[in-house]
């Protein structure tokens, strides 16, 4: 199943620049001395993070694109994390159809209520794209208008994501108590919310990355 996901998520990485915002520059994919500067900018910056090691590593390659803009650096990793979403709730809705309704029971609603739950997540976070794009260029409100957006929708996305795992937690409870669901229901909850974990990663350094726009670009 490793393999089907890997090319999913690659598959899935161009959409959001696609549909949410220009794309980068082609990531360098090698040493390169004059882009030191800007992959010092993206570090220093993603050592503000929660997970500062995912957030350079996932960013740094784009540092020609970002070339040291905060704002875009929030768009970027933005659009990063849309692809994660998009390309879970495509595993998710995967093993929604693969199990069927009445096999899995429980876990089969909160498959379908996770699914729900990423779609929602990916709109707030194709917004806060949409709305950081050009915000080098304004100045006063604007700019203040815009990044208070942005923090908002980024926020109610790590909740849509949040709610996705907590529905596997009420599956394994009742799993545990022979209340429906069986073994198969704690297997998916454990498969479901450590992917769940990974994108939750990526959407709290884009969160982060936002927020610090508030204090200066």
């Amino acid at each position: 199943m490793s393999t089907p996901t890997a090319t999913l998520f690659f598959s899935f990485l161009l959409l959001p620049l696609a549909y949410c915002a220009p794309p980068p520059a082609t990531p360098t994919t090698g040493p390169c001395p004059s882009l030191d500067g800007h992959t010092q900018f993206i570090r220093s910056r993603c050592n503000l993070t929660h997970y500062p090691d995912l957030c350079f590593a996932s960013l740094s390659s784009y540092a020609a694109a970002v070339s040291g803009s905060l704002p875009e650096l929030a768009r970027v990793a933005a659009n990063l994390t849309l692809a994660r979403i998009r390309t879970f709730r495509t595993y998710v809705s995967a093993l929604r159809r693969a199990g069927g309704d009445a096999a899995l029971g429980r876990t089969a609603a909160a498959l379908r209520d996770c699914a729900e739950q990423l779609g929602d997540a990916a709109d707030q976070v194709c917004r806060t794209s949409n709305e950081l794009r050009g915000v080098e260029a304004l100045v006063g409100m604007e700019v203040s208008w815009r990044v208070s957006n942005a923090q908002t929708w980024m926020s109610a996305a790590l909740t849509y994501e949040e709610s996705c795992s907590d529905g596997f937690h009420e599956v394994a409870a009742a799993s545990s108590v022979g209340s429906g669901g069986g073994d198969s229901g704690i297997d998916v909850k454990t498969d479901i919310c450590r992917r769940v974990m990974r994108v939750k990663q990526y959407t709290s350094n884009a969160l982060a990355l936002v927020n610090s726009l508030v204090d200066g670009r």
